[in-house]
């Protein structure tokens, strides 16, 4: 009874903070809510169980050096943020790259909206009679279906405007699993209980899986785009909050989930995270699919929109908005029905994982074109190095 009143009241406190009007008249936390939106999403769904069921009491080591990963990428792109704010030259190098990044960048978005729509429908079943693939999957088809149709006719503003909301939910949401999770971690830990699962991967197979869940703490990108409403300095500073809180938030979350479920409790699907959060507490699924509902609508019309403003950048107007919105359709209903969420996560990984090089590729050739320190110049060039390796050997998880 402690455990369930002290979730909801988790939830209605973390809900009302984020709510507050102090809070919302802030432009920094209005800068950060972009970027946090999209990297505390679908991550939290997936990433627990299945860094449990492949690394097991190595699971909090691999999501610390995932959030480093993320962290140094998110440092060449706010280095990039910078240099694009002053009126040093960077080379015709460093435009070339850009234009090929934000190509990349639009092909990225089609996969990550596929993946989020594929979450939708597998989450949006689960809980019912027809939680199975095929009903999953019209789910998606569906959730496509509506999303073209809106972009088609009406545009996303008034979709847009959910984002706020979804993720002042979704934290308010994730802050009770995490009470929840404190509370059966403690628990097991009075009764000299926790579990302590070897890994199930291990060698080159665990570097490779490690490179395929890149997308998990994907979103701090977006930070880079949004110079039409902040300054350079906000936008640089509330991408480090995010991706600080964010860390902090997996960290816990890991470290929680890690060291309480047996190897037989650990059946890894893509909703695996109800079926483990209903042995925590009774209410944790039900919020749990709520948020994600929530989260992974908003996700898909935020990069669907994205994307179909890049497509009318890159090809000056030659592919409006609206064909891109079909062209995004077209492919992510072929993934859908051809491929399964953890394949699309290894696809959507190996997808940014070609955007974060050509950003590092970009602040190299900028940092040498600026005759910046040396150093700095190896270490975007062996990210560079890191996100192709990332995009070539990234594999997708075994459910």
């Amino acid at each position: 009874m402690l455990q369930n009143i002290s979730i909801i009241a988790a939830v209605l406190l973390t809900a009302v903070a984020f709510l507050s009007n102090r809070l919302a008249a802030s432009k920094r936390w209005r800068a950060m809510i972009t970027p946090l939106a999209s990297i505390i999403g679908s991550g939290f769904l997936v990433l627990g169980p299945i860094l449990d069921a492949s690394y097991g009491y190595l699971a909090p080591l691999i999501m610390a050096a995932l959030c480093i990963g993320a962290y140094l990428f998110g440092w060449t792109i706010r280095f990039n943020i910078q240099a694009l704010e002053t009126d040093k030259p960077r080379g015709s190098l460093a435009d070339g790259l850009e234009n090929l990044a934000s190509w990349s960048l639009a092909f990225a978005y089609v996969i990550s909206v596929t993946y989020y729509l594929n979450l939708f429908g597998a989450f949006g079943v689960n809980l019912t009679p027809l939680n199975g693939e095929f009903y999953a999957r019209m789910l998606t088809t569906a959730a496509f279906a509506v999303i073209l149709i809106t972009g088609w006719w009406k545009g996303f503003k008034a979709l847009e405007r959910m984002e706020y909301l979804s993720v002042a939910v979704k934290l308010a949401i994730i802050s009770g699993v995490l009470v929840g999770l404190a509370f059966f971690f403690f628990g097991k830990w009075q009764a000299d209980a926790l579990i302590f699962n070897p890994p199930q991967v291990s060698g080159l197979s665990a570097i490779t899986l490690a490179f395929g869940l890149i997308i998990t703490v994907q979103g701090f990108e977006t930070s880079r785009y949004l110079g039409a409403a902040y300054k350079a300095e906000t936008r640089i500073k509330s991408m480090q909050l995010a991706q600080w809180l964010s860390a902090l938030i997996y960290m816990v979350y890991t470290l929680l989930l890690s060291y309480v479920f047996t190897r037989g409790e650990l059946v890894l699907t893509e909703t695996a995270i109800i079926d483990m959060m209903r042995v925590v507490a009774p209410i944790l699924p039900f919020l749990l699919v709520a948020a994600a509902l929530a989260a992974q609508l908003s996700a898909a019309i935020a990069d669907t929109s994205g994307s179909g403003g890049l497509f009318v950048e890159i090809t000056s107007g030659k592919i409006s908005a609206r064909q891109a919105y079909a062209l995004l359709t077209a492919i992510g209903l072929v993934i859908t029905w051809t491929a399964d969420v953890f394949e699309i996560i290894a696809y959507a990984s190996r997808a940014f994982a070609v955007y974060y090089s050509l950003q590092a590729a970009i602040a190299a050739a900028t940092s040498a074109q600026q005759k910046g320190p040396v150093w700095r110049t190896v270490a975007f060039s062996t990210l560079s190095l890191l996100g192709a390796l990332i995009a070539i050997f990234g594999q997708s998880v075994e459910g």
